[in-house]
């Protein structure tokens, strides 16, 4: 028994409906944790994107070596050094946040290269075109190149959002309670493994399939030529 619910293992299918009421719990956590995470990669990786085109060299070259680093390093060693390292400095996060904030550094990385090659596709002409206007830097982001750079990111942003999610089980390891750890739960206090993994398996599936669909919806919706913001 866990948070109260009981456990039918008389037959498979028994011990499945039993036990999902306990994944469902698993279940809000998944998505939280990548909600959290996917928020912090999307901000950040906006941030790393702008410094790494700022005109001193010092600073895009700290931020590339930076982007460099954390995308050719595992997620787990990440997560593990921010759980099992940083309280060694007096910072103690708690788990949850330890695994949002892992996943939302690791693929901080990779929205940063999405970011960047966004703004590098607005054609040279364009730019040249603001400065000729006198417009300021936010009013050339804001009216010039944002509207032409959302439509071109949304599939790549979209397809990081479904890595991230299917990613969230790693969490597991630093004691955050999401489905793959509360089936190990299960296993462990059973013995039975089979049905409580593979019902994680089939409920990741279908959110993955719906996550993609309203990413596809949301591709198809927005105008090739960009986004009208007046």
């Amino acid at each position: 028994m866990m948070y109260g619910y009981a456990w039918d293992t008389t037959t498979p299918l028994t011990f499945a409906i039993s036990i999902l009421p306990i994944l469902g719990i698993g279940l809000l956590v998944t998505l939280k944790a990548a909600a959290v995470g996917y928020a912090i990669a999307l901000v950040l990786g906006l941030v790393l994107a702008l410094l790494r085109r700022s005109r001193f060299r010092i600073v895009s070259w700290t931020v590339a070596g930076f982007t460099e680093f954390v995308r050719d390093t595992p997620l787990l060693v990440q997560l593990f050094f921010l759980y099992y390292v940083l309280p060694d400095f007096g910072i103690v996060l708690p788990a949850f946040m330890t695994g949002a904030l892992a996943l939302g550094l690791q693929y901080s990385a990779y929205t940063s290269e999405v970011y960047r090659g966004g703004i590098d596709a607005i054609p040279r002409g364009q730019w040249e075109a603001a400065t000729a206007l006198n417009l300021s830097r936010l009013r050339t982001y804001r009216d010039i190149v944002v509207p032409q750079m959302v439509p071109r990111i949304v599939p790549s942003l979209g397809n990081y959002l479904v890595s991230m999610l299917k990613e969230t089980p790693v969490l597991s390891v630093v004691t955050v309670l999401d489905m793959l750890g509360l089936a190990n739960m299960i296993g462990e206090r059973t013995f039975e493994y089979l049905v409580p993994l593979s019902m994680v398996g089939l409920i990741f599936l279908p959110m993955t399939l719906i996550c993609s669909a309203l990413i596809y919806l949301v591709e198809r919706a927005l105008p090739k030529s960009g986004i009208p913001l007046r």
